[in-house]
């Protein structure tokens, strides 16, 4: 089924210059490939990690190769978004995702409206309008989707509702490529207004989150179950307040102003700064993103000099400000002491500093994935259980 059965090119991954483009090393040479997942995957892309390659079936492309998988604690993980509707379609033609053992598969890429959806099924004589969604973002047991904001994706999750208004049968399936996971959640961390929407709409849906796995080949998925999902979590999480990490740039070696502290000294290099929003999460991190005249928080001062490159909202009614600043502090190579610490001196700092992009390492993008995700492992199961 895979990819006229070609062979594979493990290769190890680089960099990722835009959505579209990954270099990665193969041999002894660099090679260019085409990305064909837009997400953000960022618990996945680390420097050194191995990847699936195939190559182009047109030699003169600029990118020779396609990027197919990747491996997450060695196992490997489908990333070819395309070839995710073919995953859909197999499973099933061959009656392997429950309660849809008796659906048949009449056509794909179907057009109703203004919208395309990608499957249309037949089920006891009725049509049947899916669509199929490619899930990598994993945690301990958790799946969540999207890892990147998708106006197109709440768009279709509120079209298929309102088809079901009008009394015609919808449904989504979501694949999450992780036999580990035992529970999806729509990523409201990441996409509110596309979590809200799922939670709004999923009682109206036939809607599947199926796990399954995969071998080096890529060429047959092996199928999983379906995953649980803690519906009352997300009403209770998905709310406008929480914590958050700031990451940040300073270009140069700085001495910087900052309020009660005085003059700071500030290496170049990454800032990872943690706060926390009661309320009005959104509006603080939008704060944070702008330079200012108005100074009130120490990050005012800092912010001035430094570049935003992402904000990463913890949504939770608990309260993780103070825990999240202590295993940063594990994490980082330096931290600026007292800062943004004021009211909780006992933290130490709630700035830390690195001289890698954070964004890019394995230990911070664990520590946002502890947080985001896998402390809600308990909860999930619990509340499923």
């Amino acid at each position: 089924m895979m990819h006229d059965h070609q062979v594979l090119i493990p290769a190890a991954f680089v960099s990722r210059p835009n959505r579209f483009v990954t270099k990665a090393v193969m041999g002894d040479a660099v090679v260019t490939c085409h990305m064909p997942n837009p997400g953000r995957m960022w618990e996945l892309l680390y420097e050194g990690t191995r990847l699936y390659l195939r190559k182009a079936k047109d030699p003169a492309r600029k990118t020779p190769y396609d990027v197919v998988g990747i491996e997450r604690d060695g196992v490997p993980i489908l990333l070819d978004t395309q070839y995710n509707n073919d995953v859909a379609e197999y499973l099933i033609r061959n009656h392997l995702i429950p309660g849809w053992e008796s659906c048949r598969v009449v056509k794909r890429e179907v057009t109703v409206g203004d919208s395309r959806f990608d499957l249309l099924l037949e089920q006891e004589g009725q049509p049947f309008y899916v669509e199929v969604k490619s899930c990598t973002l994993f945690g301990r047991k958790g799946a969540m989707f999207p890892d990147a904001v998708t106006e197109r994706g709440r768009k279709h999750i509120e079209e298929l509702a309102a088809m079901h208004d009008e009394g015609i049968r919808t449904g989504l399936l979501i694949l999450a490529h992780w036999n580990r996971a035992e529970w999806f959640l729509p990523d409201y961390h990441t996409d509110p207004a596309f979590a809200e929407a799922f939670r709004r709409c999923a009682p109206r849906l036939d809607w599947k989150a199926f796990s399954l796995s995969w071998d080096k080949t890529f060429t047959y998925p092996e199928p999983g179950k379906l995953l649980m999902y803690p519906e009352t979590l997300l009403a209770e999480e998905n709310q406008d307040a929480g914590d958050y990490f700031v990451v940040l740039e300073l270009a140069e070696n700085r001495d910087i102003a900052v309020g009660s502290l005085g003059k700071v000294h500030f290496p170049k290099g990454f800032y990872v700064y943690v706060g926390s929003a009661k309320k009005n999460l959104m509006k603080r991190l939008e704060r944070h993103k702008r330079k200012r005249k108005g100074m009130h928080w120490h990050i005012d001062y800092f912010r001035n000099e430094a570049k935003v490159l992402a904000a990463l909202p913890v949504r939770t009614q608990d309260d993780l400000e103070h825990l999240m600043a202590r295993e940063l502090i594990k994490a980082a190579d330096w931290s600026i002491s007292h800062f943004g610490a004021t009211d909780c001196p006992e933290d130490g700092s709630h700035l830390f500093g690195f001289i890698k992009n954070p964004l890019h390492e394995k230990g911070f993008m664990d520590i946002v994935e502890r947080f985001r995700m896998n402390r809600l492992d308990a909860r999930a199961v619990k509340e499923k259980g």
